[in-house]
């Protein structure tokens, strides 16, 4: 699994021209599933985004996790972060998990998500999504496992 986070002032989801769901300071999370991922590989990425110290503590410091600022977290499935870049000018999926499987893995991530934490919000899964952010910082970090 990847997850490209960004530490964002507001984010916001638009599908069909209707706002589908925002959140105010907090984590915009890009997730990427992968062959290999599993409920138990997801709940560990989940852990560790919740957790992962990227907000400023009194002395300015980076310091401070989403759960410790009461930040909203939006989570956002995001095939193309499994692409293969590695060679070409094309990016190739086959380390994407097949989409039925993806879906299944992202319902499970946001519905975890929402018992670890008071504010939750997603896209919609292969969704064509229109996302507004205003990242604050900037302050951009790519997390696999």
């Amino acid at each position: 699994m990847i997850a490209l986070i960004q530490r964002v002032s507001r984010a916001r989801v638009t599908i069909d021209n209707l706002v589908y769901s925002e959140i105010g300071p907090g984590i915009l999370a890009f997730i990427g599933i992968e062959k290999l991922d599993t409920d138990t590989s997801t709940e560990k990425m989940l852990d560790k985004i919740l957790a992962y110290r990227i907000f400023n503590d009194s002395e300015g410091k980076m310091n401070l996790s989403v759960k410790d600022v009461a930040g909203g977290l939006m989570l956002v499935s995001q095939f193309t972060l499994a692409a293969d870049t590695n060679s070409g000018l094309r990016p190739g999926f086959s380390s994407a998990m097949n989409p039925a499987s993806a879906k299944t893995i992202y319902s499970n991530l946001v519905e975890t998500a929402k018992t670890k934490h008071e504010l939750v919000q997603s896209g919609q899964f292969a969704a064509d999504m229109q996302i507004e952010l205003e990242n604050d910082g900037p302050v951009t970090f790519i997390l696999s496992g």
